[in-house]
Formats: C-alpha cells, sequence, structure tokens
C-alpha cells in the first residue's frame, strides 16, 4: 500500500505545490492526496503519513490575538481554513507523522503553538514581497546547530520570498527555534523547527517558497524535499 502526503488546499499558487512532488519523487509507493478546507474532508487527513502546510492568506488575526485593521490586511480572511489546517496539525502531533509548513506553514504552526505574528512588515517588507508576479530573492543565513543546517549543509543560501508578515521574535511558540534568519539585513525569521526533539516527529518549516524556487538544486529546495520524502518512506 502506498504511503500518502496530505497536501492543504490553498487559492492561491496551489499547483507550484502539487507539481513540486514529480513522478521520479513519488515513485511507486508515495501518492498525494488534497486536503481542502472548501470540501472539508477532513476524514482524508487520517490516511496521510505526511503533510504539507502551504502558504496563502493571512491567518485570521483571532486565532493569535492580533490586531484588526492593519497595514496590507487581505479583504477577507479564510477562518474555515485555519480551522482545518489546525486540525491537519494536530493530527500529526498526535501521530509523530513528518510535517512541513511552507511560508503561511510557518506562521499557522508557530500560531497554534501559542506564539504570535508581526501583522506587517511595513518598510522592510521591501526585502521580501513579491516583484509584480516574480518573488524577490535574498540571502538566509542558516543555524549550523539546527535540523536545517544537518539538512542543507550550508551557512547561507539565496531563496525566494513573498510575504509581508512574520513570526513575532518575541512571541515565539512553544518548544520551537529559529533555524534561519534573513540576510538581508533585518535578521527576520526565516524557518522554524522543535527545540527539543525527543519524541517528535520530523517538522521543519520555511518562510521560503521551495516548491516553486527557480533553482531547483538550491540545497534550501531540493535537500528540504528529498529529507521530508525519505522520513515518510521511514
Amino acid at each position: 500500500m502506498k504511503k500518502r502526503i496530505g497536501i492543504s488546499y490553498t487559492r492561491t499558487n496551489f499547483q507550484y505545490y502539487w507539481d513540486w512532488f514529480t513522478p521520479d519523487d513519488l515513485r511507486d509507493d508515495l501518492e498525494l492526496v488534497l486536503l481542502s478546507f472548501e470540501k472539508n474532508n477532513q476524514v482524508d487527513i487520517a490516511t496521510c503519513d505526511g503533510f504539507v502546510l502551504t502558504g496563502g492568506v493571512d491567518i485570521d488575526p483571532a486565532v493569535y490575538g492580533g490586531e484588526t485593521g492593519y497595514e496590507n490586511q487581505p479583504e477577507t480572511f479564510e477562518p474555515e481554513r485555519d480551522r482545518f489546517e489546525a486540525l491537519i496539525y494536530q493530527y500529526s502531533q498526535e501521530h509523530r507523522l513528518p510535517l512541513l509548513g511552507i511560508c503561511r506553514g510557518l506562521q499557522l504552526v508557530n500560531v497554534l503553538e501559542g506564539g504570535k505574528l508581526i501583522q506587517d512588515q511595513g518598510e522592510a517588507n521591501q526585502q521580501h514581497m513579491k516583484i509584480g508576479d516574480i518573488d524577490n530573492l535574498h540571502h538566509v543565513q542558516v543555524e549550523r546547530d539546527s535540523l536545517l543546517f544537518e539538512i542543507a549543509g550550508i551557512p547561507a543560501r539565496e531563496v525566494n520570498s513573498a510575504h509581508h508578515q512574520v513570526i513575532d521574535e518575541n512571541k515565539l511558540g512553544r518548544n520551537l527555534r529559529v533555524n534561519a534568519r534573513s540576510g538581508a539585513g533585518d535578521n527576520t525569521i526565516e524557518g522554524i523547527e522543535f527545540a527539543n526533539k525527543s519524541g517528535r516527529a520530523f517538522m521543519l518549516c520555511v518562510q521560503w517558497h521551495p516548491e516553486r524556487m527557480p533553482d531547483q538544486e538550491n540545497e534550501l529546495a531540493k535537500n528540504i524535499k528529498n529529507r521530508f520524502l525519505a522520513e515518510i518512506r521511514k
């Protein structure tokens, strides 16, 4: 029986996440499952052996006690998505299953663990936001004693970026640690993992977009995907 990778549905750029896992990646022992808040197919969560929490619209501030009416907030939030993906995260932790969080996925893991977000970066956002339809590019510094460094094997690398919210440095979630920061001069948190990994499954979250990075040989795209797949295959 094939193992299954559940990918949370986003209304923006979903196909990138789906196509990131190629037939060569999946081989004959893995398959993808669409986990959609629109369909509310909660029953499919329990059929999965690993999960990807994708990017997309800002998390509803009500989830983490944030302010309403902030700069550059979306016209509408998706509280049903927040609730649905909270179930995915809860299931992954209860059953010790690998989880990869990307952009919004990183932010969601932080707030579900009791953390908060800086709701808009203001002027600093110029270094991280899209330029038209193209992701921005900047370097990140990888913490040498982290799981991310073990995976990537490099202390710094250029990544793609498209966000205006970041983790609040003073409100990091329970048992989370920073594994990467922006090298663009603002020290933004760019990656998190569990601080104490004892009794925990693989969990890695990044603020950039490995699924649509132009250079798929980049260690902060290719190596992350390969390690995630290896963890599911265990």
